[in-house]
């Protein structure tokens, strides 16, 4: 078969058994006692083709449309054989070539306002039913928070936890003014304003989830202390006590990185703190592959460290603590995984089955990329002014104890 080099060389531990369009099998790898052998079938004769030109793109659409199945409808068996192969601590070349030319991919993603609200309308003004059947109740979009004594088992809990691990960090103290960059549907801003006694204004760029902020906030009785605006966080005004930005900076692009940290510093008081989540790389700067700017999030692209600290440099902002969430944000989309898995029948009514299979392959390469590949979460701290905050880091261990205390 045409992809026999290619997954003789990747594959060594696990088994991987094809069957092609001709009714032929054949087998890859070795058997692990750890892992059962996954069972792949090719429907067409172009499917390996597809997948040599460009596999990144060549499989992922094989699966959406189709022509590929996984046994047991369980596209992550396949992206995480792959990818234990090649975990990124040990090796040189995944071996995963994309056929893409990464530096055509960084330079071209920039993302102009008119583009920046196109491109966050494509993911996050899908319905809001969707979210709901994968979502915690709080439908927090984003990395939850594991502790020691909850090792991924509930994502309700994870989700708070998370929430108030970031409100520590801004140290906040009653009645302050709070800019959420990148809101969501509310959640964050409704926390921060239920446990901290603080003003907030939350801003997005997609109507969709301004709707439900908004009528979140009626419904809690704090409309007039938790705003939400629809507008581009270049054109707005005024200054604020804290800032918070929960993933939202993947979608800066990196021609931007600059104007998105100035921003940033002109918004904050001279004693402000800022606290940016984001999900990063842990190795130099990279860039986004062709499934997921074609069909997941146009314009995104995931920073390296250095990048996001270099260009926040230049701006005179402060580094005032980092922390580096390696495996959270994997188990948190084992949940969503689960989850859509669980309500696939709901999710084909919404829209249909290839939109179904593109998410299941979305999530799935999401889950492998934490497990195995260069993904981590970052949470930069920022501050104006030296003297902002405390000068160990024990504040956070407190302020974190005190508020979820009040639950």
């Amino acid at each position: 078969m045409l992809l026999d080099p290619f997954f003789r060389r990747i594959i060594r531990k696990g088994e991987l058994i094809i069957t092609d369009a001709a009714g032929r099998t054949h087998r890859y790898g070795a058997p692990d006692p750890a892992r059962a052998p996954v069972h792949m079938t090719f429907h067409d004769r172009r499917v390996p083709f597809d997948i040599m030109r460009r596999p990144t793109l060549g499989v992922s659409e094989a699966y959406m449309n189709g022509r590929l199945d996984v046994g047991d409808d369980d596209i992550i068996q396949l992206l995480d054989l792959f990818r234990a192969n090649v975990p990124w601590e040990t090796a040189r070349d995944d071996g995963l070539g994309t056929g893409e030319h990464p530096w055509l991919t960084r330079l071209f993603r920039a993302n102009s306002a008119r583009q920046s609200k196109r491109n966050v309308a494509h993911h996050y003004d899908l319905s809001d039913r969707l979210y709901d059947l994968f979502l915690d109740r709080d439908k927090q979009y984003s990395c939850a928070y594991f502790g020691e004594d909850n090792p991924a088992l509930d994502l309700d809990v994870a989700q708070r936890d998370k929430k108030a691990h970031i409100a520590a960090k801004l140290h906040l103290k009653p009645g302050q003014k709070v800019l959420d960059i990148g809101c969501g549907w509310g959640g964050m801003a409704l926390y921060l304003n239920r446990v901290a006694d603080v003003d907030v204004l939350g801003i997005t760029l997609s109507e969709e989830q301004l709707k439900v902020a908004r009528r979140r906030a009626e419904e809690a009785g704090v409309a007039d202390r938790v705003k939400f605006e629809l507008i581009d966080y270049r054109t707005l005004t005024g200054h604020f006590d804290r800032i918070v930005s929960v993933g939202m900076f993947e979608h800066v692009g990196v021609p931007d990185f600059r104007t998105y940290f100035r921003r940033v510093r002109e918004l904050l008081t001279d004693d402000g703190v800022a606290l940016i989540h984001t999900i990063g790389r842990m190795g130099p700067p990279g860039y986004t592959d062709s499934f997921t700017a074609k069909y997941i999030f146009p314009g995104g692209y995931i920073p390296a460290l250095s990048e996001t600290v270099a260009a926040s440099e230049r701006e005179r902002l402060i580094v005032s603590d980092v922390e580096v969430l390696r495996l959270h944000y994997g188990l948190t989309i084992e949940h969503w995984y689960d989850r859509t898995g669980d309500a696939r029948d709901k999710v084909v009514a919404l829209y249909d089955e290839r939109f179904y299979r593109m998410w299941r392959f979305y999530l799935a390469g999401a889950i492998v990329a934490f497990r195995w590949g260069e993904m981590v979460n970052f949470q930069v701290q920022y501050v104006r002014d030296r003297r902002a905050l405390p000068i160990t880091r024990d504040y956070i261990a407190r302020d974190e104890a005190a508020l979820l205390a009040k639950g």
